[in-house]
């Protein structure tokens, strides 16, 4: 299905594994399928009580988990799951559409949302970009190191460096420098890096953008040559000094 990307892996070298979480169990038959093709282990659960106990035994490097369960919906889910400290990163599954309720899981820790009825391939789409976001895996894409003048990004070890000193992102700005590092001299609109970094619509408050631009520029820019560059009214690129 999506066998023309990088394959991702853990950093060990073995395969990815995934919980699928849905009372359909034909929707979770699906699921499965379609994760194992992209050559990942799967696991699945019927109720949120069962999600628990089988994120303890698996291990799962990501979560694809319903909202709407009849024991335990995925929301007291994730809100378990956090409290006893497990930070796997979690794909919600839900009927619902609107934007409350997509603002409500990803503030309860979820990382991303995708609304039913959904294309498998978008599902194993933003599995990948979530994955990739959060450091769980890597990537045999031969293209692990990205560099604008004298900063480089490791996508697989996600350090970044600048002139020889290494700056702490979080996930959110490593995916946000990514995206505007393997787009080098083009200028990016706020609407296709919410697209590409967050996912998802925050509903026009497309605020997030700058804010995390600012984030950015007072690590990688403060005091240096200005790498980030803002095109009034059209929107943000990274390039090398002339």
């Amino acid at each position: 299905m999506t066998s023309d990307l990088p394959e991702l892996r853990r950093p060990d070298g073995s395969p990815l594994r995934i919980l699928a979480v849905d009372d359909e169990q034909m929707l979770t038959d699906l699921l499965a399928m379609a994760l194992r093709m992209e050559g990942w282990e799967v696991r699945t659960a019927s109720s949120g009580m069962e999600a628990l106990q089988v994120a303890r035994e698996f291990e799962p490097d990501a979560l694809v988990l319903d909202i709407m369960m009849p024991d335990l919906d995925g929301m007291s889910v994730l809100k378990r799951l956090r409290e006893s400290g497990n930070l796997v990163p979690v794909l919600f599954l839900t009927a619902k559409d609107a934007v409350g309720d997509r603002v409500a899981g990803l503030t309860a820790g979820g990382d991303d949302y995708v609304t039913k009825p959904f294309s498998l391939e978008e599902v194993i789409a933003r599995l990948r970009a979530i994955i990739r976001r959060t450091g769980h895996a890597t990537a045999d894409d031969g293209q692990s190191i990205l560099r604008v003048a004298d900063l480089t990004l490791n996508e697989d070890s996600h350090e970044v460096v600048r002139d020889g000193t290494e700056i702490e992102l979080t996930a959110t700005e490593f995916e946000l420098l990514r995206y505007l590092m393997r787009n080098e001299r083009r200028v990016l609109s706020k609407a296709q890096i919410l697209d590409r970094v967050w996912s998802y619509d925050f509903g026009g408050k497309s605020s997030v953008v700058e804010l995390y631009v600012s984030y950015l520029r007072k690590k990688i820019d403060a005091g240096r040559t200005p790498l980030l560059h803002t095109v009034r009214g059209v929107g943000y690129m990274i390039k090398a000094p002339q």
